[in-house]
């Protein structure tokens, strides 16, 4: 908030009121750019109106302002626990001037992790209806703040991806590394794509015809060339 307010003199010689016209000789007067005004004349056609009590806020008084709004010192005060907004920050909510503690217990909401206030204006994150400190979201695995990266809900738990992935994806059969997308399952295993291959020739056997042998995978051709029957004719494996 501001202050505002004119400043008053005391005239020594001859002269008159700009607007009552009665002599200032040895009186109070407050000097406008079109005039001296004697102090009765200057509250009555200058003063600003206060805003909460609406009564003048005379030449005398500690003037506040704040967005067009005008207040004598006394009135400009929290609307929930009256205390004075002269020298303290404030928040003003729709028509309402609240002292930051009572903007705080009304309004703001309250951090799930260390139950204290966040503050308006702080950096925080909010997710499925609940609003946490920037710095107290942090891994349930790591203990490091999340930030904004991307995270992984698990119950009432929260998990950076590297951790999530390290603790919960499963990991593939020959490589041992996690799955993070895609993969094949193989005898109820998970495998990657391109780890998942003939035992044999290496070709990967992802989406294509395999058939298994002592629980390893082969191709078709390589199972034939290794296991099947030979026609005793032409030698060729004999499949299908």
């Amino acid at each position: 908030a501001g202050e505002g307010g004119p400043q008053a003199g005391t005239m020594t010689e001859c002269f008159d009121c700009d607007n009552c016209k009665e002599s200032l000789y040895g009186r109070k007067y407050i000097q406008m750019d079109n005039g001296p005004y004697c102090i009765p004349c200057y509250d009555a056609h200058f003063a600003n109106t206060c805003d909460e009590c609406k009564e003048l806020i005379g030449h005398d008084c500690r003037e506040l302002y704040y967005e067009d709004r005008h207040y004598h010192e006394h009135c400009f005060r929290c609307f929930r626990c009256d205390r004075s907004l002269a020298d303290e920050p404030f928040t003003c909510q729709g028509e309402e001037l609240l002292c930051n503690d009572c903007y705080c217990s009304e309004f703001s909401s309250k951090c799930i992790a260390c139950e204290k206030t966040v503050m308006p204006g702080s950096r925080k994150l909010e997710y499925n209806g609940q609003t946490w400190h920037e710095h107290c979201f942090i891994c349930s695995s790591c203990q490091q703040p999340i930030g904004s990266r991307s995270f992984i809900p698990d119950n009432k738990d929260y998990y950076c991806v590297p951790c999530y992935e390290s603790k919960f994806a499963p990991r593939c059969t020959r490589c041992k590394k996690t799955l993070t997308k895609g993969g094949v399952t193989y005898r109820d295993e998970p495998w990657h794509k391109e780890c998942f291959v003939c035992t044999g020739c290496k070709t990967p056997l992802a989406g294509q015809q395999f058939t298994s042998q002592d629980d390893n995978p082969y191709c078709i051709k390589c199972f034939g060339n290794l296991y099947a029957k030979k026609c005793s004719a032409c030698t060729k494996p004999i499949t299908g």
